[in-house]
């Protein structure tokens, strides 16, 4: 049975790909290539227990065989797993195939897990076990509301949040004053596949899920207009308190994804430095601006000194005739 699903998933992927590349009002030429130095899968030969894996494991988390547990279903337990390989690639995918199970019963199980692409890795904190102020990109799957009176979300809930490093994660609130956008998705103690894909395309961040045993995407986030840095770290890492879940990871898998763009696009695609979302605001840091051109700066500098000298030249004339009218009271 297993087997036959992942022929079935295997089989499914191009119809993903297509689906994605034909989202708007053209279709693109798209390639994809695994990208083997960030994807992890199984048998997860050595990893974080050998200086030649590719991953290292943080905290509780274990591997076995059929997958990598984050957490176990116990009270107060944290983990994670990072690729130890900076991302370069200008347009990717991660499909990410993961299970939350546990004993608890709806809304007595938590936490959660998160997906990242951030410029520091292995770094344990608040935010589903790894950091806070991070620089980068963080999906959610929170299973747990801890803002009971808010009616806006249904929980198990997905969101996305890009991070400036300026920016706090609101626990209490379950990251809703940054997040991107985000969609319901019930994921825990299915018998079937769950799946999650992050898709970063000219500057558009897309997320999908298929977690109803159909073998069909649904849509979650579509956001364009994020900007990430090239050189950042994938990972994923969960935590939970008193409540609990066993959070697995199957699979990470990072596709190439080669994309044409026209002159206007490419001109438009410039690298950048620090994470920025067009038209939301991030305290601490605006947008970048265009350069200036040599042209304008020399334009600038010219007419401030014209300015200058016609300044002057009205102060020495406006000072002299007070000072003939002075002479003329005198006399």
């Amino acid at each position: 049975m297993a087997a036959a699903v992942a022929r079935r998933w295997r089989a499914g992927l191009p119809g993903l790909l297509v689906l994605l590349v034909l989202r708007g009002a053209r279709a693109e030429q798209t390639e994809e290539h695994l990208k083997r130095e960030h994807s992890l899968s199984k048998p997860y030969q050595g990893v974080g227990s050998s200086s030649s894996s590719l991953w290292d494991l943080m905290g509780n988390a274990m591997v076995t065989t059929q997958y990598v547990r984050l957490t176990p279903d116990m009270q107060s337990k944290q983990g994670a797993v990072w690729n130890r390989v900076p991302c370069y690639l200008r347009d990717w995918e991660m499909q990410v195939h993961f299970k939350i199970h546990g004993q608890g019963k709806k809304n007595l199980n938590g936490d959660g897990f998160a997906i990242w692409y951030t410029k520091d890795r292995m770094q344990p904190g608040p935010v589903f076990g790894s950091k806070d102020h991070f620089l980068g990109l963080g999906v959610f799957v929170d299973t747990y509301p801890n803002e009971e009176k808010q009616q806006e979300h249904v929980f198990p809930y997905i969101s996305a949040m890009v991070n400036n490093g300026s920016l706090t994660y609101d626990h209490d609130r379950d990251g809703r004053p940054t997040e991107l956008g985000g969609c319901t998705a019930t994921v825990r103690n299915l018998n079937h596949d769950t799946f999650l894909v992050v898709r970063y395309v000219k500057r558009r961040l897309t997320i999908m899920i298929d977690i109803d045993g159909k073998h069909e995407w649904r849509d979650c986030i579509d956001m364009p207009g994020v900007h990430l840095p090239r050189g950042y770290f994938f990972g994923t890492s969960s935590v939970t308190g008193d409540l609990s879940d066993n959070h697995d990871i199957i699979s990470l898998k990072l596709y190439q994804l080669t994309v044409e763009r026209s002159p206007e696009e490419e001109k438009r695609d410039k690298e950048v430095f620090l994470p920025v979302v067009d038209n939301l605001k991030l305290p601490g840091v605006e947008a970048p601006l265009e350069p200036m051109s040599s042209l304008a700066l020399f334009l600038i500098v010219f007419f401030s000194l014209v300015a200058l000298v016609f300044a002057i030249v009205i102060g020495v004339i406006v000072y002299n005739k007070w000072q003939e009218q002075s002479r003329k009271r005198f006399y």
